[in-house]
């Protein structure tokens, strides 16, 4: 049973957070092998610091995609976030590409032959989690610390607002009364500015009216504590301020704490790593059971070996909210979806260069695209998991 009163707290950072860049950076990798043959093999790693950025990894795909393309595409990346300071330039940031090939050793364990199906790209268990929170089926306080930043990134892009820089974090504190989230107690926001005489009084003006739009009306109570660039002064952002690294941000990326995590991350993978391809999964199928109304909190885990093509095991956890049997909805999600790698890439049509937008605000509760990017968010399966449960 719930408790009938507590707090739940969740945050989010910008895309010009320095994981964030890495992240982005090692994405925009993947997407250049993705797009050039959709079977490429890409593990990429980035390391972000005062106008230097490192990227290392293993690849397996064409040599049309050159050390200096990649160089190319991460200025692009970089300035697409906003970074043109003195401390971390889009145009000059000395950029090293140190990309070897895949392993042989690997590939023998991963790679179809013969009988053998293409295996798992290494052990792991993934986490996929939906309840009925919010409109995307995600926990409130990570749903709304990603809105939070999304419209601060928007109006500095756009031009609504000149003060804003690319590098900010945001913290949201829900209440919950019997398991439902009521309104907001503390609200974080720390922004990177462009003129360092404004004071943290002077950042909440601007910052403010967007914190309320990207709330529910009413969540935000005179008792709400707000704490908006509580150091005082935030001009140095970026790599510049703090150094960056891709997969450091796992939480952010998922569920704010709301559910388990099994450690792997997912930006610069590509989608034959089960870290990625099944922790989609199972984020989709959790969506669908939820969307189904079969539960309003759904947890599941899948596990998986290095070079073994079916999963090890899937385990269902409805939090006392089902209205299914929690063994008979392990068998039927597994009816349901071939959970192999191959089978999840061919459900989700992941062979494609969709992967640099998942990078900030999150990899979960966004809209699919028309190209297949979110592919994972889609509730395409409710009326299958309907009619087998009769």
């Amino acid at each position: 049973m719930a408790r009938p009163v507590y707090h739940f707290t969740s945050e989010s950072v910008s895309e010009g957070h320095p994981d964030k860049v890495c992240d982005r950076i090692s994405d925009t990798v993947v997407d250049a092998y993705l797009a050039e043959m959709p079977e490429a093999r890409v593990a990429c790693e980035t390391l972000a610091t005062t106008n230097r950025v490192v990227i290392a990894g293993e690849v397996r795909g064409p040599a049309s995609i050159t050390n200096e393309y990649l160089a190319h595409l991460t200025r692009l990346a970089i300035k697409d976030i906003g970074y043109e300071q003195e401390g971390f330039h889009w145009a000059n940031a000395s950029i090293e590409v140190h990309l070897h090939a895949q392993s042989a050793h690997i590939a023998m364990g991963v790679d179809s032959s013969g009988n053998k199906d293409e295996g798992a790209g290494d052990q792991g268990i993934m986490f996929g989690y939906a309840c009925d929170e919010t409109p995307e089926l995600m926990p409130a306080p990570i749903s709304f610390s990603h809105k939070i930043l999304k419209l601060l990134a928007d109006a500095r892009k756009s031009g609504e607002s000149k003060v804003l820089g690319p590098d900010a974090k945001s913290q949201v504190t829900v209440r919950y009364e019997n398991g439902k989230p009521v309104g907001v107690t503390q609200i974080v926001v720390s922004t990177q500015h462009t003129d360092e005489h404004l004071s943290s009084h002077d950042i909440r003006s601007v910052v403010e009216p967007y914190v309320r739009k990207a709330l529910p009306e009413g969540w935000i109570g005179s008792d709400c504590v707000w704490h908006i660039n509580p150091t005082g002064k935030f001009v140095i952002g970026g790599p510049d301020g703090d150094a960056g690294l891709t997969g450091r941000k796992i939480i952010v990326d998922t569920y704010g704490g709301a559910a388990p995590h099994g450690g792997g991350a997912f930006s610069g993978k590509d989608p034959t790593k089960v870290d990625r391809s099944a922790a989609y999964a199972a984020r989709y199928l959790a969506k669908n059971v939820v969307a189904a109304g079969l539960a309003s909190r759904c947890t599941l885990q899948l596990s998986y070996a290095i070079g073994v093509a079916k999963p090890l095991s899937i385990y269902a956890d409805l939090h006392g909210t089902g209205e299914v049997d929690e063994a008979r909805l392990e068998e039927i999600l597994m009816q349901i979806m071939d959970l192999s790698p191959r089978g999840i890439r061919t459900k989700l049509g992941l062979n494609r260069p969709i992967y640099a937008r998942t990078a900030a605000y999150g990899h979960f509760g966004r809209e699919p695209d028309a190209d297949g990017g979110f592919s994972w968010e889609k509730t395409d399966l409710v009326s299958d998991l309907r009619s087998a449960f009769g």
